[in-house]
């Protein structure tokens, strides 16, 4: 007899949810390990208190596991667990080495069997990079790291101390006596400028232009990719940039490319600007895209480019569900 662990996740604890990530956890379980329904003699299901919608065990009969038992407990609560979590243990008459099966969120119960999670994601201004990586991040139980905060807090440092951010040689001395670094409240980032958080004051249009161009200076990128390769080792984490993996993860198992039409990046970005209480009309947030798009693809020093082996997602007329589920089932179909 062979006991076959497995565990995943859910996002919303709504029937339907819990019924397609069960089928999907046991029948990757099936064909991980090249099963047979008549080799099943049982599933035993847990999971955690904040899943009541529907029994793990209904949906698998559901999903067509009908010629074995099927069991289903609910999970004593424990601060810290991993919230929405479905484990699954299925026994079987196979005498073959078991291949264990953690999706979603799960997948981090088990670095051991994935190793570090590390997922590029690269794209042009308003293609909705950051607002996916959060998600992506959020729904694989690791770290967001937004690599353009730091840029961003680079030109924030050159305007408060009067450095033209385009004047490569100034920049570099100033970059001497500053210091940028990141942390995490509450699985959130914060960026950190000398010890202030200047998280909110980098967001503003100002800051957004100039960081595009002092982006484009070597010693900055040096600074930068170096601390953000240094997190990326030490943890699984989503990074969202223009040049993640061509140039500061280009090893990453996971790329991928967003893009989507310069209108519909600039309709994006005035709505984000109005959420804020920035009032910028649509067709100033246009010419700034079209002027940074042309700024990120022409620098000279890690521009703007799709990696060779990255999946392009053109997010025009996907929403935000659309991609992140998108992604989602692409990284899922290489663990």
């Amino acid at each position: 007899m062979k006991a076959i662990r497995g565990a995943t996740t859910v996002q919303n604890d709504t029937a339907e949810e819990i019924k397609e990530c069960v089928s999907e956890l046991l029948l990757k379980i099936k064909e991980k390990n090249s099963l047979s329904d008549e080799e099943i003699i049982c599933i035993m299901f847990s999971n955690t208190a904040d899943i009541r919608s529907y029994y793990p065990a209904k949906a698998a009969r559901e999903a067509g596991f009908i010629s074995c038992a099927l069991f289903s407990s609910l999970e004593p609560e424990i601060n810290g667990a991993l919230r929405k979590c479905i484990r699954v243990m299925v026994l079987t008459e196979s005498n073959l080495s078991a291949e264990h099966v953690y999706l979603r969120g799960a997948v981090n119960l088990r670095k051991d069997l994935i190793g570090k999670l590390n997922i590029a994601i690269d794209g042009p201004a308003g293609s909705g990079k950051s607002t996916v990586s959060k998600l992506i991040a959020k729904r694989f139980n690791i770290l967001y790291l937004d690599t353009g905060a730091m840029y961003r807090a680079c030109a924030l440092a050159c305007v408060r101390n009067r450095v033209d951010v385009s004047d490569g040689e100034s920049v570099k001395k100033l970059l001497d006596k500053i210091t940028i670094s990141v942390k995490y409240e509450y699985g959130a980032q914060v960026t950190l400028l000398n010890g202030e958080n200047v998280s909110d004051e980098i967001r503003i249009p100002e800051i957004s232009m100039l960081a595009s161009t002092v982006s484009a200076h070597e010693s900055v990128r040096i600074k930068m990719v170096g601390l953000q390769r240094e997190i990326a080792r030490l943890n699984s984490c989503v990074l969202d940039g223009r040049d993640i993996g061509t140039n500061v993860l280009p090893d990453a198992e996971f790329k991928f490319f967003l893009t989507a039409l310069p209108e519909v990046r600039a309709d994006r970005r005035t709505k984000e600007n109005v959420s804020k209480g920035v009032n910028q009309k649509y067709e100033e947030v246009l010419k700034e895209i079209i002027k940074r798009d042309e700024q990120d693809k022409t620098r000279k020093i890690a521009p703007l480019l799709k990696a060779v082996d990255a999946v392009e997602v053109d997010t025009s007329y996907m929403t935000v569900d659309d991609v992140v589920n998108y992604i989602t089932k692409n990284i899922q179909g290489k663990i």
